[in-house]
C-alpha cells in the first residue's frame, strides 16, 4: 500500500499493515508535510493501543513496551535536482526526475584494485525539498544537490556541504577535490538525445546507407524486345533498433519500405532482417537524401555519427571506433568529430585497405561521443564491466549555496549508489522496518513516519484497567522516542505522566538529546516509580570518532552531545546507563577508542556501561557491508569471516572483545556486566552464568549491581540499523 494518496483530513478508514499487533488503529486522521522537516511525511494514526507485549522468545528483560512513532525522522536525505542525469543500465541516460522503481541502471562495485560499472536496480525513489548547492566542476560539469548528498572523490565519499557550526564535523567537499567519473564536460545541457531534426534524420541515413545499404540501378533486355530499368535498395541489419530507425527516418522523408527476413542465423553470425524498395520514386528520394550537402551544419554531422556508428562502430572494451575505407566517409566522420569536439586520431589502414577513426580521451570522451549523437544500437553504449578511470579533470571548483530550498529526488539502488552527471553518486540505503506497514524498506522508513497521536490518552485508559500489573515498561525498543518528530508532536510528557500516576516503572533508550526538554518531569516522575534512562553511543568524541559517526548514524546527535545529555540527566540525580552500541570491528574496537570512549562516558557520569557488537541483521547486513565496500574495501574479507554465519558476530570476535573491555569497565568503576553475549537456550533455568546484562541505570528492574536483566538485546534502539 502506498500513501501518496493520502491527504490532510482524508480518512479511508483502516489502512493496510495498521492492524497489526502493536500497531491496532483507528485508521489514517491526516497526512502532514511540514518545511522544518523537508522530505518527511506524518501520518497520524489513532491508535486503539498503545501498550505492545514482547513476544518471550525475544529474549527482552522486560515484556511490554510503547512505541508512539513507527519509522524515524533522525535520518538524512541524500538528493539531486530532478534534472540530474542518471546513466541506465542501457548506457543512456535519463533525468532522475523519470527514473522509475525496478529500472536498470549503472552503479559501481569494488573489484581488487580497481572500481567497475555494474548493472543494479532502483529500489526505492521519492521527492523531497532541501537547501540547494551548486557543484561545479572544472571540465565544466555542474551538478545540483543538497548538502547532505556525498559523492566519491579522489579521497573517498564527501558532503556537499559540512554540518552547521556547533552541530559536529564531517568530511565535505572543498576545492582540493577530485569527484570520480568521466563527467559531463562544457556542454553538459547537450547531454540529452539530441533532436530528430531533419538534418539530423538526412545526415544519420547518410551515414548509414552509404556504409551498410545497397542502392542498385541497371537496364536489361526484354525478351520480346527492348529494355527495362531496374532499380532497388536494401538495407539488412542483424541489429533491430538501427534497422527500425532507418526505416522509419525513411518513412518521414516519404519513402515507404518493406521489410522481410534476410539471413537466418548460424553458429558464427546472428540472423539479420532487411528493408526493401524497388520503386523508382523512393530510389530517386533516397539518392536525394544521401547527397554530400554542400555545406552540412551541426545537427548533419551528429546524425551522420550517429548513423556510420551504427553501420560501422563499435566500442570494444575501452576503445571506441569507426571502420572504413572510403576517404569520403573516413574525412567526413573526422569533421564531425571535429565540430561536436570529440578528440580522435586516424590510425593507418591495415593491408586491405580499412582504417579507424578512434576516439581518444578515455571514458569522458567516449560518454561524450555516446550522448552528443545518440546512436540507435544500445548493446554499443553499454560500459557494464568497464573500469572506473577519470581522465578528465573533475576537480572541485566551486560550491555555492543557491540561497534557498529546492524540489530534489533521490533513488536507493542496489549497489548504494549511482551516476548523476557522470559523477559517482552515493544514494539512501534501504532497511527492512518499515515492510509490516507496506511500507519500502528503503527511504520509507525515513521519510514516512506513522504517528500515534492519542498515544497518552490510550496508555493512561490501558494502565487504568485492573488487569494492569505494572510491570516495567521500555521506550526505545524499536525507535527512537526522542527523535526530532518529537520536538512536533510532544507525545512523550503525556506518556510519561501516564506511567508514573498508574505507578508503572518505565525505561527510555534514545540517541536524542530532545529528552532533556523532559528532565524536570522525569526527575517528578522518579520520585513515584523506578526510572531508568539510557542513551546510546558508540562513537568517541574525537575528529575521527565524529566523522565515523557521522557516516554510519547520518543525522543523529554528535557524541559530544550525547556526552551532554548523560551529564544533564546525571545533574538531576537520575541514573544513566549507557549502551556502547554497535562496536565496529577493526573501526571502534581498538583499545584507543575505547579507553578514549570509557574515559568520557566516566567523566560525563554514567551510572553503568554495556558494551554490543556490531549486530548485521536483514537489511542493515547489505547497508553496512555496502558502505563497508566503498569506503574500507579492506576490511571487507575480515567482515566476512566474523560475520559468516549471519546476524551476530563469530562467537571467537565476542570473547576477544569481551576480554578487551572488561578490565577497561573494571578500571573505571562502572560496574555490572560489560557486553552482551548471546544467551543460550535455557541459561537461567539451567543455572548457567550469562555475561552482559544491561548497565546500570538503563532500565528499570536492573539491580544496582547490574544484575537481573536478561542478557541478549541486539535490536533495542533499531534505528540504529545495527
Amino acid at each position: 500500500m502506498r500513501w501518496n494518496g493520502q491527504a490532510i483530513n482524508h480518512d479511508d478508514g483502516a489502512l493496510p499493515g495498521l492492524g497489526l499487533p502493536g500497531l491496532r488503529t483507528a485508521g489514517l486522521l491526516r497526512t502532514v508535510r511540514s518545511p522544518e522537516f523537508a522530505g518527511v511525511t506524518f501520518h497520524e494514526v489513532l491508535a486503539k493501543s498503545a501498550l505492545s507485549k514482547v513476544p518471550a522468545a525475544s529474549q527482552m528483560p522486560f515484556k511490554w513496551t510503547v512505541n508512539p512513532y513507527r519509522g524515524c525522522s533522525h535520518a538524512c536525505t541524500y538528493c539531486v535536482d530532478p534534472s540530474t542525469l542518471v546513466l541506465m543500465a542501457d548506457g543512456r541516460q535519463k533525468q532522475i526526475r523519470d527514473v522509475m522503481v525496478g529500472d536498470r541502471i549503472v552503479g559501481t562495485e569494488r573489484d581488487g584494485t580497481y572500481r567497475r560499472f555494474v548493472e543494479t536496480e532502483v529500489l526505492a525513489r521519492w521527492g523531497t525539498v532541501k537547501h540547494a548547492y551548486r557543484v561545479t566542476l572544472e571540465d565544466g560539469t555542474e551538478i545540483v544537490a543538497s548538502g547532505d548528498h556525498r559523492f566519491l572523490t579522489e579521497r573517498g565519499w564527501k558532503y556537499v556541504a559540512p554540518l552547521p557550526k556547533g552541530d559536529g564535523q564531517r568530511p565535505y567537499l572543498t576545492t582540493n577535490n577530485r569527484l570520480q567519473g568521466f563527467g559531463l564536460g562544457m556542454v553538459a545541457d547537450a547531454y540529452t538525445a539530441p533532436p530528430e531534426s531533419a538534418d539530423y534524420r538526412r545526415g544519420y541515413l547518410t551515414g548509414m546507407i552509404r556504409r551498410d545499404g545497397m542502392l542498385f540501378e541497371g537496364t536489361y533486355p526484354r525478351k520480346r524486345g527492348g529494355t527495362t530499368r531496374v532499380t532497388m535498395f536494401r538495407l539488412a541489419l542483424a541489429d533491430e533498433e538501427a534497422l527500425s530507425r532507418s526505416q522509419s527516418y525513411l518513412a518521414v522523408s516519404g519513402v515507404a519500405t518493406d521489410r522481410r527476413p534476410f539471413a537466418i542465423a548460424t553458429e558464427k553470425r546472428r540472423a539479420m532482417h532487411g528493408i526493401f524498395t524497388a520503386k523508382r520514386a523512393n530510389f530517386a528520394a533516397i539518392h536525394e537524401i544521401i547527397e554530400w550537402p554542400d555545406l552540412p551544419n551541426r545537427d548533419w554531422y551528429t546524425g551522420f555519427l550517429a548513423g556510420i556508428f551504427d553501420a560501422e562502430g563499435g566500442c570494444d572494451g575501452q576503445i571506441l571506433r569507426i571502420s572504413n575505407s572510403d576517404d569520403r566517409m573516413l574525412s567526413t566522420t573526422m569533421k564531425a568529430m571535429d565540430v561536436l569536439g570529440i578528440p580522435h586520431v586516424r590510425e593507418p589502414a591495415n593491408k586491405i585497405g580499412v582504417a579507424d577513426i578512434r576516439v581518444i580521451g578515455g571514458l569522458s570522451s567516449r560518454r561524450r561521443f555516446f550522448a552528443l549523437t545518440n546512436p540507435a544500437i544500445t548493446r554499443k553504449l553499454k560500459i557494464i564491466g568497464a573500469a572506473v578511470k577519470t581522465s578528465v579533470s573533475l576537480r572541485v571548483v566551486s560550491i555555492e549555496s543557491l540561497g534557498g530550498d529546492s524540489e530534489m529526488v533521490d533513488i536507493t539502488t542496489g549497489t548504494g549508489d549511482f551516476i548523476a552527471n557522470g559523477v559517482i553518486s552515493h544514494n539512501c540505503f534501504a532497511r527492512p522496518t518499515h515492510e509490516y506497514l507496506d511500507l519500502d524498506s528503503g527511504h520509507d522508513f525515513d521519510s514516512q513516519v506513522v504517528v500515534k497521536v492519542n498515544a497518552d490518552q490510550v496508555l493512561r485508559a490501558e494502565l487504568a484497567k485492573p488487569s494492569w500489573t505494572h510491570e516495567a515498561v521500555a521506550l526505545g525498543t524499536n525507535t527512537d522516542p526522542y527523535q526530532r518528530a518529537e520536538g512536533r508532536y510532544k507525545l512523550m510528557p503525556g506518556i510519561i505522566s501516564a506511567l508514573a500516576d498508574s505507578g508503572t516503572p518505565f525505561s527510555i533508550l534514545t540517541k536524542g538529546t530532545l529528552l532533556r526538554r523532559d528532565l524536570p518531569l522525569l526527575t517528578q516522575a522518579a520520585e513515584r516509580v523506578d526510572v531508568g534512562l539510557g542513551v546510546s553511543l558508540a562513537f568517541a568524541d574525537s575528529p575521527a570518532g565524529k566523522e565515523l559517526q557521522q557516516a554510519v548514524e547520518p543525522g543523529t546527535p554528535t557524541p559530544r552531545a550525547r556526552l551532554d545529555l548523560i551529564r544533564a540527566i546525571r545533574a538531576t540525580g537520575l541514573p544513566c546507563g549507557v549502551m556502547v552500541a554497535p562496536v565496529l570491528p577493526w573501526l571502534t574496537d581498538s583499545l584507543a577508542h575505547l579507553e578514549r570512549l570509557l574515559d568520557d562516558l566516566v567523566d560525563a557520569g554514567a551510572t553503568g556501561v554495556t558494551v554490543l557488537p556490531l549486530h548485521l541483521r536483514p537489511g542493515a547486513r547489505e547497508w553496512y557491508l555496502g558502505w563497508l565496500e566503498r569506503d574500507h574495501p579492506h576490511l571487507v574479507e575480515g567482515y566476512g569471516r566474523v560475520y559468516a554465519r549471519g546476524a551476530y558476530a563469530h562467537k571467537g570476535y565476542r570473547d576477544w572483545l569481551w576480554e578487551r573491555v572488561r578490565p577497561l569497565i573494571a578500571e573505571r568503576g562502572l560496574g555490572g556486566a560489560a557486553m552482551h553475549r548471546v544467551r543460550p537456550a535455557g541459561a537461567h533455568e539451567s543455572g548457567q552464568h550469562v555475561e552482559g546484562d544491561y548497565p546500570r541505570g538503563a532500565f528499570s528492574g536492573v539491580r544496582a549491581d547490574g544484575t537481573g536483566a536478561a542478557s541478549l538485546v541486539a535490536d533495542v534502539g533499531s534505528e540504529t540499523l545495527f
